[in-house]
This record gives structure tokens, C-alpha cells and sequence, in this order.
């Protein structure tokens, strides 16, 4: 199972997952063993969808692999050679907690600046709002957002390839947070591809373009040639086919351990 919040992956319980009622300790593990009689495995909701497209999506099975995932927040998991990695508290793969513009907008963990506050879903919205108060010239999207009407970041996307002046501003500095954060990865790990998925990405090679524009001005040259900036291609299915793996992967270390 993938799921949101603080994940034991040892102990199989997970806090914090606020959008499921979890605030406080949830042994999912102890209580779907119980139920079942079958071995349960939990990992991060990021972590699996990151599994899944690297097994099965655009990941092409390769050893290094970082998957994002662009939705009402930013997410992330990393696997290098082979390994998703952890940290030693769980938090490897926060990339919406990267730093992108340390006198940017507030986030929601307390820090200021994360990519997470300008390249989600809200985070585009947001951006919109602050850059409409100094932009003065013809455009609907201005116009929308100075008529108070509702905005979403899939209108923002969409008016940009209608190259509506503004939202083009908005979308190209979006794609620059995305592509110096990519490019901080890339420079870090260099895996053979970084994946964007989530809603957010539904935007397409509209995106992937103007985020790769800017990764290979943010990264080391030899980077800029080996690691590939790629759509996913899975959806909402990395989520499923990440989680299955989490048996497959308890099954070979096993293994490992008998032999």
C-alpha cells in the first residue's frame, strides 16, 4: 500500500496523513494483517508511484530514476541503483520542499520558498495572483483574476498555449522553480531520467519542454546530456503497480537473506 503522511516502513504504521483523518498513529499494518492473514507492505504514496514508473512507466526499468509528482502538492521519490531511497527519517525524495526562491511565499511545513508553494496546482495559482499585481498589459488572464473570478492552474496552462501574454509570464517562471529544482537533482544524482507526473503535468510537452529549456541551463554539462526529462506515463496506475512491487522487492531481499 502507498499512502500519505510519515510512513515506519518496519513497523507499518503511518502519521500525519491528514487528508485521511490520520493525524495520530495508524497501525495499518498489525490492523490489515489481522484482517487478512497475508503479508501487508506500506512505503510513502510518492515512493510507490515513483516504483511504478520505474518498473512499468517512463522510467524503462533503468537503475536511477526520480519521479515527481505535481499535484495540490509536490512529491517525489528517488531510486538509484536499483534502491528507493529512505533517508534516515523517511524524508528522502521531499523535492516540493526544495528551495527555489528563498524570499519567495511561505510553505505549509514553516519554510519559505519550496518549490511545493509555486509549481502544485495551488502553488500556479498563487504565482499568478502576485505576478497579476505588476503586470499591465492585455490579457485574459489578468482579466479573470482582476474580475475575482475562480482561476485554476489548468486555465493558467491552457491560456499560455494560446500564448495569452500573461499566463505565458506565469508558466515560464513555473517551468524556471521546475527546471532549477530538476537541475539541482540532476547535478546531485544524475539519473538517467526525471519523470514529472501528477496533474500538473497534464500540461504535457507544452511542459516538459520549458522545464527541460531550464534544466539544462541549471545543470553541469555532462548532466545536461545524460539525464532525461520525461513525462509519466502511467497516472494514477504508478500508485497500484508501485505498491504490488513492494511484495515483489520484500521477496528478493528475502531471498538475499537465505541464500
Amino acid at each position: 500500500m502507498g499512502t500519505p503522511g510519515s510512513v515506519d516502513r518496519n513497523k507499518g504504521t503511518v502519521i500525519g496523513a491528514y487528508n485521511l483523518n490520520w493525524s495520530t498513529l495508524q497501525p495499518v499494518k498489525e490492523q490489515i494483517e489481522a484482517a487478512t492473514g497475508i503479508p501487508f507492505f506500506l512505503d510513502n504514496d510518492a515512493n510507490v508511484a515513483a516504483l511504478g514508473e520505474r518498473f512499468k512507466g517512463a522510467g524503462d526499468n533503468e537503475a536511477d530514476v526520480v519521479f515527481i509528482t505535481l499535484g495540490t502538492g509536490v512529491g517525489g521519490g528517488i531510486v538509484m541503483e536499483g534502491q528507493l531511497l529512505h533517508g534516515i527519517a523517511g524524508c528522502a525524495g521531499e523535492i516540493g520542499h526544495l528551495t527555489v526562491d528563498p524570499a519567495g511565499f511561505k510553505c505549509t511545513c514553516g519554510k519559505v520558498g519550496c518549490l511545493e508553494t509555486v509549481a502544485s496546482a495551488t502553488g500556479v495559482v498563487r504565482l499568478a495572483r502576485h505576478l497579476s499585481e505588476e503586470f499591465a498589459g492585455a490579457s485574459t488572464l489578468k482579466q479573470t483574476l482582476d474580475d475575482g473570478e475562480e482561476v485554476t492552474s489548468k486555465m493558467v496552462f491552457e491560456l499560455a498555449q494560446k500564448n495569452d501574454p500573461f499566463a505565458l509570464m506565469v508558466i515560464d517562471q513555473v517551468c524556471n522553480y521546475l527546471g532549477l529544482a530538476c537541475g539541482n537533482i540532476g547535478n546531485l544524482l544524475n539519473p538517467s531520467s526525471i519523470i514529472l507526473g501528477g496533474g500538473v503535468s497534464a500540461a504535457g510537452e507544452f511542459l516538459r519542454l520549458k522545464v527541460e529549456h531550464y534544466f539544462k541551463k541549471y545543470t553541469f554539462p555532462q548532466v545536461g546530456e545524460s539525464t532525461t526529462i520525461k513525462l509519466a506515463q502511467l497516472g494514477n496506475d504508478a500508485g497500484i503497480i508501485g505498491a504490488a512491487s513492494l511484495a515483489l522487492i520484500k521477496d528478493k531481499e528475502k531471498d538475499k537473506v537465505s541464500k
